[in-house]
This record gives structure tokens, sequence and C-alpha cells, in this order.
């Protein structure tokens, strides 16, 4: 009897975390699909907001200006971050430890310090622009792809490199064909949470930011006193979709590759 209360209670408990995580997601779904610009009123099913969406120059911008700015930064920190953790991983025990502990501040740091730093740092040496977002971006990127790569790194089969330099292999090609290929699943998760959190950045790229550049998080913000506009629900659930897709494939794809 207890053990099934207990897991009732289990189950009850994990429901509603899962209501609070996606009923606002929900929400914004179907007013994206609400004639009416109220957040409150349905009046009827449209898809007039989506059509919208592709037609305002200013979403489209800051979309381009994000998803640029998000991949950029992400390929520049992967390839640092991997540099980095094979640094690191070549390290004595009390050098390892020191950087490991200077590569987990940025984690803590409250965004703000970040963002004012740098924004100090880039006043005193060049212009705010899209440059200086970039940088930022690629700075708090590169703790995420350490962490993420130097555990692939210490999992790795090392003899299979140093059997191929044996057979006369040169250091590049040994890199890319033997050690290369045992990271990739450090390296893809490494790229996928740079890219995500330049996406979700708002704090360091407002600070950072020049005139006239704006991404998805700075336009909404600026929009707020004005009012959201209906086509950021469609732009919102677009994501989402695009997002939720990937995972599925990420997660279901691997799967049926072994089974057959």
């Amino acid at each position: 009897m207890a053990r099934k209360l207990t897991g009732f209670l289990s189950r009850f408990y994990l429901l509603l975390i899962m209501i609070f995580l996606y009923a606002p997601i929900l929400v914004m779904v179907v007013l994206s699909f609400n004639s009416s610009r109220s957040r409150v009123v349905w009046e009827g099913f449209t898809l007039n907001w989506y059509v919208r969406l592709f037609s305002n120059h200013q979403i489209m911008d800051a979309l381009i200006n994000t998803l640029v700015l998000a991949l950029a930064s992400a390929g520049i920190s992967l390839v640092m971050g991997l540099l980095a953790a094979l640094g690191i991983s070549a390290m004595r025990r009390r050098g390892y430890t020191i950087t490991m502990g200077l590569t987990n501040i940025p984690l803590l740091n409250a965004d703000i310090v970040t963002g004012i730093a740098l924004m100090l740092w880039f006043i005193h040496f060049m212009p705010l622009s899209f440059h200086s977002v970039l940088i930022a971006h690629v700075t708090f990127n590169i703790p995420y792809v350490i962490l993420a790569v130097l555990p692939k790194i210490q999992q790795m089969n090392i003899s299979i490199y140093e059997a191929s330099r044996d057979l006369g292999a040169s250091a590049v090609y040994g890199f890319f064909t033997m050690i290369l290929p045992q990271l990739t699943g450090g390296l893809v998760s490494g790229f996928f949470m740079a890219f995500t959190m330049s996406m979700d950045d708002f704090v360091i790229t407002y600070f950072t930011k020049g005139p006239g550049f704006n991404t998805l998080s700075t336009m909404i913000y600026g929009e707020i006193r004005k009012g959201i506009k209906p086509e950021m629900y469609a732009l919102s659930t677009l994501i989402f979709v695009t997002v939720f897709a990937l995972l599925l494939v990420v997660n279901f794809l691997p799967g049926r590759q072994e089974e057959e």
C-alpha cells in the first residue's frame, strides 16, 4: 500500500512539473493561431500571424542576426574549446585543478557582471558592434564546450592514436582519423550547448551590442512597453517545433541505426 501511494505521489509530482513547464508554451502556441490580438479572447483560427511574420523585416533581420551570431559563436567556441580541452587533459594534477576552477568561474558568475565587464573592455578598445557581441558570446561559450568535450577525452583510447603513429601516420592525420571520431559525441553536445546559450542570451548581448544591431531577445525587450506582437508568438512556436523535431531525431535516430 505504501509503495503504491509513493508511486502515485511521484507520478503526480512529475505531472505537476510537466504542466508548469509546458503550459505556458501551449498557451503561446494557441495564441499564435488566434485571429485576435487579445491574449484573453479567442476570435477564431488563423494563419495570418505566420504570414505577417515572414513579411516583417524587423523580425526577420533580428532572426538572421541571432542565427548568424549563434552559429558563428558556436563554431569558434567549438574549435577553441576543443584545443583548450586537449591542453587541459595533458596538464599535471595541480595545473588541471587550477585551470578547471578558472573554467568554472564564467559559469557561476552572474551574466550582468560579465556583460558590464565586457562592455567596459570593448569601449576602451573597439566600438560596440556585431564583432563585440560575437567575442562576448565566444567568451562565455568556451567553458561549456570544454566541459562537454573533456570527459570524452578522458574516456578515449589513446592507444589507437599511438598505434597509428607507429604505423607511419602523421600527427595531423592521426588526430583527424583516430582522436576526433572518438570525441564526436562531446563535440556535438558542446556545439549545441553553445548554440543554445548564444540563442538564449539577453543580458550580455544587451550590454555589448552597438546601435542598430538587434537579436530576437533584445528586440523583444525593446517592444515590451509597446506590447508583444502576435508575430512573435508565431516565431516562438516555429522555434519550439524545430527544436522539438531536432531532439526527436537526435534521440531516436541513433537507436534505430543500432537496431538495423
